[in-house]
C-alpha cells in the first residue's frame, strides 16, 4: 500500500523506520511544525521530521484540514495513513480522504487509557500490564475498532520513558503487521467494549508536585509516571524547585540503608542525610532519593546535592507555596 505516516515524537520513529523497511511504500510524512525549545526558544524539528528528511521523504507540516491539505494527500495517491502520536484531532472529511482510512498505534490496551498519556497514567495508577493497540480512527477519542494488540508487563522500577521505549519497538512490529493485514484484506476490526474504559489526560506540571503526606508506594508510582517528562518535583527548604528522579520506595531497602539512622520517626517531607544516601519521610515509610535536579543545574546524586545544600537537622521538603521558585 501507499502509506502516509503521521507522527511527531521520538516514540513514533521506530514505527516509521519499520514501515520504511516493510513491503509498503511510505510516500510522505505528516508531522507537527517545528516547536520552540530551550531557553533561547529556538525552533526545533520533531524527531519524526528529522528521520523523514534523512530518508528523503516529503514532509507535510500543515494542519490536516481544508482543501489544500486534501489536495496534497490526493497528489501523493495515499491509500492508508499510519498514525503514531501525531497530536492532532482529525475531522471527518480528512478521515474519509483515503480508501483504507487512518490507522492509529496507541500505547494502551484499549479501551483502557484513551487519551494523551496512556503509559504515564497506567504507571501512576499502579497497573501491572500495559500494551499497544492498533485501531481505526473515528470521530471519538480513541474509540475506533481494534485491529491488533500487544501486551507488556510494567516492571517495579520502570519509568514512563522505559515503558514507552519498549512499547515503541514492539508497537512498530504490530503496526507493520496491521498494515500487512489491511493490504491483504484479512484485517478484522473488533469494536471496543464499554467495560474497562479509562481516560489518560495529558500530564500537567502542577500534578508532578510531590505531596510527601501520601504513602511511599503512591509517590514511587507518581515519580516514575512523570519521568522523564514533564518531571516530578518538590520544593527545597528555601522554596526553590527541586526536580526528582525515581524514588526507592521499598521499606526493606530504606531500613537496610538506615540501620544507623533514626529514620522511622521522620515526618512527611523531613530529610535525613547519611554518608551516601538521603531519606525523606512520607505518609508511610521513608523513601530514598536517587537523583535530583536543583534549579538551574543538571541532575546529580541526591547525596551530593544534600551536602552542598548544608541542610539543617529537621529540614523539610515541600512547602506552602504554590509553584516554587523556578
Amino acid at each position: 500500500m501507499r502509506i502516509l505516516f503521521a507522527g511527531t515524537p521520538a516514540a513514533a520513529v521506530p514505527s516509521l523506520a519499520a514501515l520504511l523497511a516493510s513491503r509498503h511504500d511510505v510516500v510522505g510524512v505528516l508531522t507537527r511544525p517545528d516547536a520552540p525549545q530551550g531557553r533561547g526558544r529556538s525552533l526545533v524539528p520533531s524527531a519524526v521530521r528529522v528521520h523523514a528528511e534523512q530518508a528523503g521523504l516529503p514532509v507535510l507540516t500543515d494542519r490536516p484540514r481544508g482543501a489544500a491539505f486534501l489536495r496534497q494527500v490526493h497528489s501523493l495517491q495515499v491509500e492508508c495513513v499510519a498514525v503514531v502520536a501525531y497530536g492532532e484531532i482529525l475531522r471527518p472529511e480528512v478521515l474519509a480522504s483515503v480508501p483504507y482510512g487512518w490507522i492509529n498505534l496507541h500505547f494502551s490496551l484499549l479501551p483502557a487509557w484513551r487519551g494523551a498519556a496512556p503509559v504515564q497514567r497506567a504507571i501512576i495508577a499502579g497497573d501491572e500490564l500495559v500494551g499497544a493497540s492498533t485501531f481505526v480512527i473515528e470521530e471519538g477519542l480513541d474509540t475506533g475498532p481494534v485491529l491488533g494488540m500487544v501486551t507488556q508487563a510494567i516492571g517495579p522500577r520502570d519509568t514512563a520513558g522505559d515503558v514507552l521505549d519498549t512499547l515503541a519497538a514492539a508497537g512498530a512490529g504490530l503496526l507493520v503487521a496491521t498494515m500487512d493485514a489491511i493490504g491483504d484484506g484479512t484485517a478484522s476490526p473488533v469494536p471496543q467494549g464499554s467495560d474497562g474504559v479509562s481516560h489518560a489526560a495529558k500530564l500537567t506540571v502542577a500534578e508532578g508536585r510531590v505531596d510527601w503526606r501520601k504513602p511511599a508506594l503512591h509517590l514511587d508510582r507518581l515519580v516514575r509516571g512523570f519521568t522523564p517528562n514533564p518531571g516530578a518535583w518538590t520544593t527545597t527548604p528555601t522554596g526553590d524547585r527541586l526536580g526528582l528522579g525515581p524514588l526507592l520506595a521499598c521499606p526493606g531497602s530504606a531500613r537496610q540503608v538506615s540501620e544507623n539512622m533514626d529514620s522511622e520517626s521522620l515526618r512527611p517531607g523531613e530529610i535525613l542525610v547519611g554518608k551516601r544516601e538521603v531519606l525523606v519521610g512520607t505518609g508511610s515509610w521513608p523513601v530514598l532519593l536517587t537523583t535530583v535536579t536543583p534549579r538551574g543545574k543538571k541532575p546529580m546524586p541526591a547525596a551530593d546535592w544534600a551536602r552542598g545544600a548544608r541542610l539543617s537537622p529537621g529540614s523539610v521538603l515541600g512547602g506552602t507555596d504554590d509553584e516554587g521558585r523556578r
